[in-house]
This record gives structure tokens, C-alpha cells and sequence, in this order.
């Protein structure tokens, strides 16, 4: 983790070296200074000689002035390091997260992310700041204070070193019980940041069911929660002072006492109490800030470990040492895959090996000797094939798409459509089996590579704040205007994107809210086609177009796209209906794939599905167990 943030100071390294160096110095102007001072007194005012006044009044303006000048500088080129340090860190997190899969992102909540890069961030910045000037000004204070009351009187100097030893112990006390509330504290700013993003990113939806009670009462929680936690550790904190107080308090008594006997017994001037009493309250603030640094260091490091867990996170999905860098074409096959987002460990059930099955079920079933129990082994073997099944996304998937094919993709919510097509662009790696394209498991090609030749249209479509030309660039970034309404016409965008008042300058807003779902999606089906993909992936994106619309933009991905494999999810049939071919899952299998009048003739669900549709013009999701 230390390396990993250390690695991120990269090109402020030289402004981190200075702060310290600076800040050194400003602490030895500052420690000098009380020492001067009782020079000034002893030899210049008890003496009655103007001439010493004036020398060490001028070495004291001389020595402030300069501890003024590095104060300054070490703040400025802390400043610059520090800030440095947190776009660093920011630049690291965004960077790596454009590498993260689905099945990565899937492990941080986007309201975690968000908190990583902002509240943790920003926690980091502060603590950096404060390591590279506070850090080196509290105990180089503390040092030189104890060497120069050593210098002047070791007696009294043990006064110091018994507060010192007070006040530590009980910052101590205080510091470890405030350590465990604050790594409490950031995960508590996840849950609110989480009540926040579903709130605003959801806020039609709130205002349609009324809830925005609901929604108040949950975030009033979050903050409540976060509050009272905060106040326990900040209550903590504020013993500091007291205690620090009492310390100062009690050594001035003391320092007093004895100072003023041994003052009248001769053994210490006027000038040298003057500069113990200077040099207590420098040591006792610097232990106050050391006890500061403790505290923020023990906030810093959960935002650390946050920070780091990010940076350091390697990418379930990467492209592999030697990849192939060109697809062949748009086929595609899926061998006997198997999916589960549940757990991501490969997991094989045939006659011969059974794996993660806690149950010890295969283990007797596989256990069993040569021509004994066969059929009670079977039968186990039948029910744990059975069990992982229902567990399965994706279950023994095999069937091949021929390039230039247009393969329609149809069955119930959660059948795993959507899973389906996901593993050919490699958005998730098949747990068992593979998925070929071009001829080659979609694992050997490199990344980049392989998603430019599948573009995928998903089915939350994502507009980004810009204008129409630049959400459209996102599919080709050098796209001529030509370019662009060739591609929108295809995808029956061009007339609606014309009538608008600035046409294709025409502003998106954030997420798209200024067009209408229907415009949305055909804006996202456009971007797609200026990849000139070899797989085009619908992901039932024209839902919320009409049946009129989505025909034609089938009739011109038929007519233009003649060499384009085409796989169209739609919960619609007449959608998918004139494709080549149609794959009907159900519960993560393949119950068919065959065309549309073959389906109607031989598939019981297809055909369920067809007469609820062109019946009673229903949805399909309730189709009965036994279909």
C-alpha cells in the first residue's frame, strides 16, 4: 500500500523533498529565537548596555524574518505537492477503473467509488500536507526545545520530560479508541454517498410513487448515523486540549517554583527563565501536534488502504501475453458454457470431477468402485447437475452463428440473454466452456482489438452531456458529418435529430434527459454502427421504440448490413421473427435455435410466447412452469 501511494508523488517528488528541508529551517529560526532572547535580557536590559540591545534585537528581527521566508516557501511547495499528489491518485483510480470488467466493477458499489475518489482523496491530500510540514516541524520542535532546556538547565528540564511523558500516555489513550471510530466513519460515507447517487439519479422515479419521505427518512439515517459517529470521535479529541491545559498549567507552576529559588540562589539569570518558559509551551504544542498527526494519520490510513485497494486492483479480464490482434470475422460459437455471477471459480460436473460442492455429494458419487451403486452414482451425479443449474446464469450453452448471420435472442427477465451476449465481447469470461469468435476463443484476442470488432448496444443506454456529434463520435472519434447521418439514418435517427434546432449540434444532457427513451436508444444503435463492427449486439435496444421504427431499422440492417452478424435481444417476436436464426432461452438454457416457423412448429415455449403476443398482445414473463 506504501509503495503504491509513494509511486504517486511521481513528479512533485522535488517539492516533496523541499517542504521538509524548509520547514527544518523555519523550526531552527523559531527555537533560536527565545534563546536570543534571553541573551537580550541578561546581557542588554540587566546589563544596561543599549549597544547589546540593539545587536541581538536585530539577530531576532533577522531570525523572524527568515522563519517567515521558509514558513512561507514550505507552505507554497507543500501546497503544490500535495495537490499534485491527489490529481495523481485520481488519475490512477479513473485510469484503472476504465480497465475494470463487469464482473470488477461488480465488486465496488459506484457510490464506493465515488467516495474513493473524492472523500478518501481528498483525506489523503490533507494527510500528505500535513506529513511533510507538521511531521517534521513537531518533533524537530520538540527535539531542539528539549536540547536547548538541557543547554540552559538540565534541572528544570526534567519537569519537561515527566509532562511529556504524561501527555503522552494519555494521547495515546485517547488516539487508539478515536483510530477504530474513524475507520467506521468512511464506511458510513459510502451508505450515504449511496442514499445521495439513487436519489438525484432516480429522482422522476421518486416523485412518480411520492416517496420522497421514504427517500428523506433513509438519507436522514445515513447522516445520522455518520453524525453520531463523528461526534464520538471528535468528543475524544477535544480532551486533547484539557489535558494539554492541565499539562502546560502544572509546568508553569512548577517552572515557577523552581525557577524563582533558583533565581535567588544565583544558579539561573532572569533572561534563562524567560526561554524555559518559551521553550515549555514549544514543547508542549509540538506534542499537541504530534497527537494531531496520530489522529490524522489514523483517518488517512482506511482512506489509504480505499485508495490503494483501487489502484492496485488487477482486472479480472486482460488481454493475454501474445494476443491475436485482427477477427477474422463476425462467427461466433459457444461451447458447452457455463456462467455464474455468484461465484466466479470454474466449476465442472461430468461423471469424472466435481468442484466447489460443499456438500461432499460428489465426492461419494465419484467414490463409488467399479461396478458397484452405478445407478445411485447417476442419480447423484443427475441431482448436483441439477443444483448447479439453478445456480447458473449460463447452463451448457452450445450452438454457432455463421458470419454475416442475423440471430435473434428471446425469452423471459432472467433467462440470461443479456449474460449471453455479454461473453463475446468479453465484458464477463465464461466460468466453463468457451465462446469463440472468428474461429478463436475470444480469450486469445486483445482487448482493444476484440471490442472494437463486437460493438454492443446495452440495454440501460448511456448519452453522455455534449452534443449529438459528440455522443456519436463516441463510436468513431474522427466521424464526418456524412459519416454520422449515414449511420443515423440506418438507425432511424437522422429525421428526429434534423427537426431539432440546432440539429447535430443540438446539446445532449446529462444521461440523455432532454430526448426521449425511443431517440435514445436509436442515438445509441448509431454510435454503435460507426465502429463498422463485425458483431453488432443489440441488447433489447429498441424497446421503447415503436414496431413501425423497429422494423425499419431491421429492413436497413437486412438491406446495408448484409456482411454485419447481427444479434438482436428483444422481448418483442415480431422484433426478431425474420432473423436466420432464433435462440429461445429459458432459465439459462438453450431450449431452441432454429428459425421462426421451425420454432412455432417444434418449441413449446416459442410457441407460448408467440400466441400470448399476437393474442392477447401480453408479456411473456408469466409464461406457465410447464411450457
Amino acid at each position: 500500500m506504501l509503495r503504491t501511494l509513494y509511486n504517486q508523488i511521481g513528479q512533485y517528488r522535488g517539492a516533496a523533498i523541499a517542504t521538509p528541508l524548509l520547514t527544518a529551517l523555519e523550526v531552527v529560526m523559531d527555537v533560536l529565537i527565545p534563546y536570543v532572547t534571553a541573551l537580550l535580557i541578561d546581557r542588554g536590559i540587566m546589563a544596561g548596555d543599549m549597544q547589546a540591545v540593539y545587536l541581538y534585537g536585530l539577530l531576532m528581527v533577522g531570525m523572524a524574518l527568515l522563519s517567515l521566508l521558509f514558513g512561507v516557501l514550505a507552505g507554497r511547495v507543500s501546497a503544490y505537492a500535495s495537490t499534485g499528489f491527489a490529481a495523481n491518485l485520481r488519475r490512477a483510480m479513473y485510469r484503472n477503473i476504465q480497465t475494470f470488467s463487469f464482473q470488477d466493477i461488480d465488486q465496488y458499489s459506484t457510490s464506493g467509488l465515488v467516495t474513493r475518489m473524492t472523500t478518501d482523496v481528498n483525506a489523503l491530500q490533507n494527510a500528505f500536507q500535513q506529513i511533510l510540514r507538521i511531521t517534521v516541524r513537531a518533533p524537530f520542535r520538540l527535539l531542539l526545545s528539549v536540547v536547548m532546556c538541557l543547554v540552559i538547565d538540565p534541572r528544570l528540564s526534567l519537569i519537561f520530560i515527566i509532562a511529556m511523558v504524561i501527555l503522552g500516555v494519555v494521547l495515546y489513550l485517547i488516539i487508539t479508541r478515536v483510530a477504530r471510530l474513524f475507520q467506521q466513519v468512511y464506511a458510513q460515507y459510502d451508505e450515504l454517498n449511496q442514499s445521495v447517487q439513487e436519489n438525484v439519479t432516480g429522482i422522476r422515479v421518486v416523485k412518480a410513487f411520492v416517496r420522497e419521505d421514504y427517500e428523506t427518512l433513509k438519507f436522514s439515517k445515513a447522516a445520522d448515523g455518520l453524525y453520531r459517529l463523528y461526534t464520538k470521535a471528535e468528543s475524544l479529541m477535544a480532551l486533547n486540549h484539557p489535558v494539554m491545559n492541565m499539562v502546560v498549567y502544572g509546568c508553569i507552576i512548577a517552572l515557577s517554583w523552581w525557577g524563582a529559588h533558583f533565581i535567588v540562589e544565583g544558579t539561573l539569570t532572569t533572561g534563562e527563565l524567560t526561554s524555559l518558559f518559551t521553550y515549555v509551551m514549544s514543547i508542549l504544542q509540538a506534542l499537541m501536534m504530534l497527537s494531531m498527526i496520530f489522529v490524522m494519520l489514523t483517518q488517512s490510513a482506511a482512506s489509504a488502504k480505499r485508495v490503494s485497494q483501487v489502484i492496485e486492483h488487477r482486472p479480472a479480464i486482460t488481454s493475454p501475453e501474445h494476443p491475436l490482434m485482427e477477427v477474422r470475422d463476425g462467427s461466433v460459437e459457444f461451447q458447452d458454457v457455463r456462467f455464474d455471477y455468484l461465484n466466479s471459480v470454474e466449476c465442472r460436473v461430468d461423471s469424472e470431477e466435481f468442484l466447489d460442492e460443499p456438500s461432499g455429494e460428489a465426492e461419494r458419487a465419484t467414490a463409488v468402485p467399479p461396478g458397484e451403486g452405478k445407478a445411485e452414482a447417476n442419480s447423484t451425479l443427475n441431482t448436483l447437475n441439477s443444483k448447479l443449474h439453478k445456480r447458473s446464469a449460463l447452463f451448457n450453452v452450445s450452438f454457432s452463428i455463421a458470419s454475416g448471420q442475423t440471430i435473434g435472442v428471446i425469452g423471459g427477465t432472467g433467462s440470461g440473454k443479456s449474460t449471453l451476449v455479454n461473453l463475446i465481447s468479453r465484458l464477463y469470461d465464461a466460468g466453463q466452456g468457451r465462446v469463440l469468435v472468428g474461429g478463436h476463443d475470444v480469450r486469445e484476442y486483445d482487448l482493444t482489438v476484440l471490442r472494437n470488432a463486437v460493438s454492443v448496444v446495452l440495454q440501460q443506454n448511456t448519452l453522455f452531456s455534449g452534443t449529438v456529434m459528440d455522443n456519436l463520435r463516441w463510436g468513431k472519434s474522427d466521424a464526418t458529418l456524412e459519416e454520422c447521418r449515414e449511420a443515423c439514418r440506418m438507425a432511424q435517427a437522422d429525421d428526429f435529430i434534423m427537426e431539432m434546432q440546432q440539429q447535430y449540434d443540438t446539446r445532449i444532457e446529462q444521461g440523455g434527459t432532454n430526448v426521449s427513451g425511443g431517440q435514445r436508444q436509436r442515438l445509441c444503435i448509431a454510435r454503435a454502427l460507426l465502429r463498422h463492427p463485425k458483431i453488432l449486439v443489440l441488447d433489447d435496444s429498441t424497446s421503447a421504440c415503436d414496431t413501425r421504427t423497429d422494423a425499419r431499422i431491421q429492413q436497413a440492417f437486412r438491406e446495408q448490413l448484409p456482411q454485419m452478424t447481427k444479434i438482436i435481444i428483444a422481448q418483442r417476436i415480431s422484433s426478431v421473427q425474420h432473423c436466420d436464426r432464433i435462440v429461445v432461452m429459458d432459465n439459462g438454457v438453450v431450449t431452441g435455435f432454429d428459425t421462426h416457423d421451425n420454432l412455432l412448429r417444434d418449441n413449446a415455449l416459442y410457441k407460448e410466447i408467440y400466441e400470448i403476443q399476437t393474442q392477447d398482445s401480453g408479456d411473456f414473463d408469466g409464461v406457465s412452469p410447464q411450457s
